[in-house]
């Protein structure tokens, strides 16, 4: 059995990885040396050149930085390391509770070192050359603290009590867990807009003025009653431009980035309002949590089916059974799982994409206006206009820009 969960584990990360590198190369032979003819009013030569640019750079970043982890996790599981770490927190504490906090939080301080020179990497050089970044050192620094803050907190409140549960309730503790989590996923909703969001950006509410004015006026049109209307200063990290939706009741929050209100028209940005209207309209939202939800039950039954069996730990270097090992263990073990269940999800987020885009439509009746937002935002954000449809097919969560246009114009 020993065998096989290690065939298992590192097929499923040799085979990801082989997947998303020829994703990635596929993509980037697929550059067309000619600006699409729907974007001709929207990329001059100059740009589309940078575009393309700027996709290489992200493409050869990924390549490497992929192969660089797929060394690291290859020298991890036959070295022992996790065995050793196991032995030093065991040293530390009897506590299994404080044992598995420990373990897992020194997993994530690892991974967090090791990719932060990629991180750096990203933002000040690769963001930087092609005019993105705005993020100031500081700005990065106090970033990373907020991310260990919330690490700690939301990491205890949902690892602690996996780890009571499944320790004490052997039998029914996945289902217990399973419970708890998810009520756990549907707060975070109101704890997103309210704490979390706060914590890294600044929303102010739209001022009054015609743009405020057509938001509200196309809400009520479609009875959306809103609670929040904000403007989120995105620009003091990236000149990307965005918007979105969270909450609900009366922590709904539609979030414009001021770089969007800054370069579009009133009329682009209720289309691209009315389209995230749209998912909530259409009941998106709530199919991701539902789908969240059961994908969580599916993987705590079966961790708890495995979880006693000494043969998945001995694969990583560890001789004595634990939750929190086990946690960690199995959600290598998953991988295959996860995969296929990432690419249905991708392609559900894309068949939901023209759905919110047919919604916007119907209810502004501005068949030109959104699909000026959408060739704004591509070429504000220089994306790749002719993706390769395995690698949309992989990894693309909404649907090529190109792709969008059409379907709009086809309604």
């Amino acid at each position: 059995m020993e065998n096989l969960y290690y065939t298992i584990i590192v097929s499923a990360i040799i085979v990801e990885y082989l997947l998303s590198s020829v994703g990635s190369f596929l993509d980037f032979r697929n550059i067309t040396p000619e600006i699409p003819k729907d974007f001709q009013d929207a990329y001059d030569e100059d740009k589309y050149s940078k575009s393309q640019e700027y996709l290489k750079a992200r493409t050869k970043f990924s390549l490497f930085s992929s192969t660089f982890s797929l060394i690291l996790i290859m020298v991890v599981i036959h070295t022992g390391i996790f065995g050793n770490l196991n032995e030093f927190v065991n040293a530390q504490t009897d506590h299994y509770i404080l044992q598995g906090l420990l373990f897992i939080a020194i997993i994530y301080l690892f991974q967090d070192i090791i990719s932060l020179p990629f991180s750096v990497y990203s933002t000040f050089v690769i963001e930087d050359r092609f005019g993105f970044n705005k993020t100031s050192t500081g700005l990065f620094i106090s970033d990373k603290i907020k991310g260990y803050a919330l690490f700690i907190v939301l990491g205890s409140i949902i690892i602690s009590p996996i780890l009571y549960l499944f320790n004490e309730y052997a039998t029914f503790g996945w289902l217990i867990a399973w419970s708890l989590l998810t009520v756990f996923m549907i707060a975070i909703q109101p704890i997103f807009v309210h704490i979390i969001s706060p914590m890294f950006n600044k929303f102010t509410p739209l001022d009054d003025g015609e743009l405020r004015t057509a938001i509200v006026k196309y809400t009520d049109l479609v009875n959306f009653p809103l609670a929040r209307i904000d403007v989120m200063d995105g620009s003091k990290r990236s000149a990307h431009s965005n918007a979105y939706f969270s909450g609900f009741g009366k922590s709904r929050r539609i979030a414009i980035f001021d770089t969007l209100v800054e370069k579009h028209s009133t009329d682009e940005i209720v289309s691209v309002v009315a389209h995230e209207v749209g998912h909530y309209k259409l009941k998106h939202i709530i199919q991701g949590t539902i789908i969240g939800i059961l994908e969580t039950g599916v993987m705590l039954f079966v961790f708890s089916t495995i979880m006693s069996d000494i043969d998945l730990f001995n694969v990583f270097g560890v001789s004595d059974l634990s939750v929190h090992a086990g946690l960690v263990f199995f959600s290598m073990l998953y991988a295959p799982v996860s995969m296929i269940t990432s690419i249905i999800s991708s392609i559900i987020s894309r068949r939901n994409e023209f759905s919110a885009d047919r919604y916007s439509y119907e209810t502004t009746n501005n068949k030109d206006a959104l699909i000026s937002m959408l060739k704004g935002l591509a070429a504000n954000n220089l994306s790749h206009l002719t993706p390769h449809p395995f690698k949309v097919f992989l990894s693309y969560s909404n649907p090529p820009v190109l792709a969008r246009i059409k379907a709009i114009e086809e309604l």
